[in-house]
């Protein structure tokens, strides 16, 4: 991120400030020369002294203005963010170093550089024990839950587990409670939990259809309470279209609930996320049974997707600015132009279009300018 200016505390413009001040504590008197006491020749220490204190009066100008704007990325290296906006605060759950960890921070676009907390680490030869996916953190029931993919370092056993927190604080250390599963039990990440009125949970992931990698699906199934599954998967989503088959296997992963004026939204991430051509796609809600494929319509075309300077923008979740007035996404895109796997954590505002759907825009190119979220806290 880009800071404009010198912060007060900042040491360097201190260690100036100080420097100006014994300069001018030091002057040596006025000299004079041979030819008589009205030609005086004005000592270069302070002549260098009176340059600076202009310049030194701009800095602290400068730095008493708040910062209004930001860039992307807003942290250089990571995928899969998910962050929960909840009060005054936004925490930010995420995997690294074989761990799961919360940072907590009043300012969206520094959720990324605050310092997190690690909450869970799952230790050595379990079935959970490694390539901790996608975690994700819900407060359900009074309660904070963190849902994420986990295996024994091969991928063919991936499956969904539940963590289960604190009823008030989200970095206090989490307790694994359990694989959650549909009663076939395959293959699974990318979990997510939907909410219908009177507390109706569902949960929504990335599945095979079988024991075998030859697509990723999107599946729901209801859950009788934040810890398990009440019944089997209904697939919702296949990768048919020509831009949900970019690289092999076809994917659709990373299903997100989306909210707006009583309709419902699922965004999920399209195409292989190693590819340039990684992607947004929506499903539409249409009413009646959630659990019924036939209530779901896929949107023809992607709603987030490739430019001409970014690459493989996807998995995202969304939130609302610090007042409340403001939609945003936050998602990862490719560092660069074929990077594959090497991502950053990106952040913008979206808007929505006159039909009710979600207008995402294109995504934005790292450097440019943008306004921060509105109601954003002084730093």
């Amino acid at each position: 991120m880009v800071e404009s200016g010198l912060r007060e505390s900042d040491p360097s413009r201190g260690g100036t400030e100080r420097k100006h001040r014994e300069s001018i504590a030091r002057l040596p008197p006025v000299q004079q020369t041979q030819e008589g006491p009205e030609a005086v020749v004005l000592n270069c220490s302070l002549v260098r002294c009176c340059t600076a204190i202009p310049l030194l009066l701009g800095w602290l100008s400068v730095a008493a203005e708040p910062r209004t704007t930001f860039t992307n990325p807003i942290l250089t290296q990571g995928a899969d963010p998910w962050v929960l906006h909840q009060g005054n605060a936004y925490h930010f759950c995420f995997s690294r170093d074989r761990q799961v960890w919360v940072s907590t921070s009043r300012r969206l676009e520094q959720i990324g550089t605050v310092a997190p907390v690690s909450v869970w680490t799952p230790g050595t030869g379990r079935p959970w024990s490694r390539n901790l996916w996608a975690p994700e953190l819900h407060f359900l029931s009074g309660r904070y839950y963190i849902y994420l993919a986990a295996d024994d370092g091969d991928n063919a056993r991936h499956r969904m587990f539940v963590l289960e927190g604190d009823t008030s604080d989200p970095q206090k250390p989490f307790q694994l409670r359990g694989k959650i599963h549909a009663p076939d039990d395959h293959w699974a990440i990318d979990g997510t939990v939907l909410t219908l009125p009177g507390d109706r949970l569902y949960f929504l992931w990335s599945g095979w259809e079988g024991e075998t990698n030859v697509q990723q699906n999107l599946y729901i199934a209801p859950m009788s309470d934040p810890l398990t599954l009440s019944g089997p998967r209904v697939q919702i989503s296949e990768p048919t279209r020509d831009w949900e088959r970019h690289g092999r296997p076809w994917v659709n992963e990373g299903p997100q609930v989306l909210w707006h004026g009583g309709r419902l939204w699922v965004i999920y991430s399209a195409s292989g996320s190693w590819t340039d051509d990684y992607c947004l796609g929506a499903l539409e809600w249409l009413g009646g049974d959630v659990l019924r494929s036939e209530s779901w319509v896929k949107r023809p075309a992607p709603v987030f997707a490739r430019t001409e300077t970014v690459f493989g923008p996807g998995h995202a979740s969304f939130v609302t600015s610090p007042d409340g007035t403001e939609d945003w996404i936050v998602y990862h895109a490719a560092q660069f132009r074929g990077a594959g796997w090497k991502r950053d954590i990106r952040m913008q505002r979206f808007t929505w279009n006159p039909d009710g759907s979600p207008d995402f825009g294109t995504p934005v190119a790292p450097g440019v300018p943008l306004a921060l979220p509105s109601g954003t806290p002084a730093e």
